[in-house]
């Protein structure tokens, strides 16, 4: 099974994620009619390699949605726009919302905008009434957009404490040589070496990480890690996670000059039961 091609993006990703953080404190104004355009006009541009329809929203507390709450325990102050995403339940999906939607985030942080993901902390009820949803979409995260504020908020302060925001695995923990028992060098990973440091420093939900990838020739291997026994929701926002990564690493190969496919391969190694496979990147 092979996927489609996915367009590469028009700035610096390497750059682009360096500079992104979640960003929880905003200025309190709604995004200028310009930047709003702007940023909604490179949305509809944007595509994922798995012909997933991955539906963004804008919704302003300016224009329309003032009684729209997050339940996010006052972990984000001065918001007044967000983007919503929706998606029909359909093989990766969650994939695709995670890889087009990051794209979108690393194109708003070259904008000098602020972002976070925001998963399983909001209620559904809240945003029905202000956006186009049915009752067959998934709805799995949203995401406030807007202008940084100068200073971080006390409370944001000590989510991204908590949370260990800025905190990654160690390389060897995550990328491993034709199985899951030999660690993967960075002379070994060969040109491929920042495509898969910018995969190592994705950002995912509560910073879990859970991700892996096997080199096996020129094929880079993309699992998914967590137990059988999380929830079905769960397992959809691991499902989300690996998508913002693959985005990082795929958008970086292609920032460097580098050319591959996306499909999925027979696995012929001993694969531990927390691991999910789900596809392949073949360096051409």
């Amino acid at each position: 099974m092979r996927f489609n091609e996915a367009g590469k993006l028009p700035i610096d990703v390497k750059k682009a994620i360096d500079k992104r953080v979640s960003t929880r404190s905003y200025e309190g104004k709604s995004l200028s009619e310009a930047d709003r355009k702007k940023l909604m006009d490179f949305n509809d541009s944007l595509k994922n390699p798995f012909g997933v329809n991955v539906k963004v929203q804008y919704i302003s507390k300016d224009a329309g949605a003032k009684d729209v709450k997050l339940g996010t325990y006052g972990t984000v102050k001065g918001a007044k726009d967000y983007l919503a995403i929706t998606v029909k339940d359909e093989p990766f999906a969650m994939e695709a919302v995670g890889y087009q939607f990051e794209n979108l985030i690393l194109y708003a942080t070259n904008m000098g905008l602020g972002t976070v993901w925001l998963a399983a902390t909001f209620s559904r009820k809240d945003f029905e009434n202000v956006m186009d949803i049915s009752e067959d979409d998934l709805f799995p995260c949203i995401c406030p957009v807007g202008y940084p504020a100068e200073k971080r908020s006390l409370i944001e302060k000590i989510t991204r404490a908590g949370l260990g925001s800025k905190k990654r695995n160690a390389w060897e923990q995550m990328f491993t040589l034709n199985d899951f028992n030999t660690p993967l060098s960075k002379e070994e990973a060969g040109e491929y070496q920042a495509a898969l440091e910018m995969l190592r420093l994705a950002p995912s939900a509560t910073n879990a990480q859970p991700w892996a990838v096997v080199k096996e020739g020129n094929h880079f291997h993309f699992f998914c890690n967590y137990k059988n026994s999380i929830s079905e929701d769960m397992k959809k926002i691991k499902h989300l996670d690996l998508g913002i990564a693959l985005a990082h690493f795929h958008q970086t190969a292609m920032g460097e000059g580098l050319s591959g496919e996306l499909g999925v391969k027979e696995i012929n190694f001993d694969v531990p039961e927390n691991m999910h496979y789900v596809l392949t990147y073949t360096s051409k």
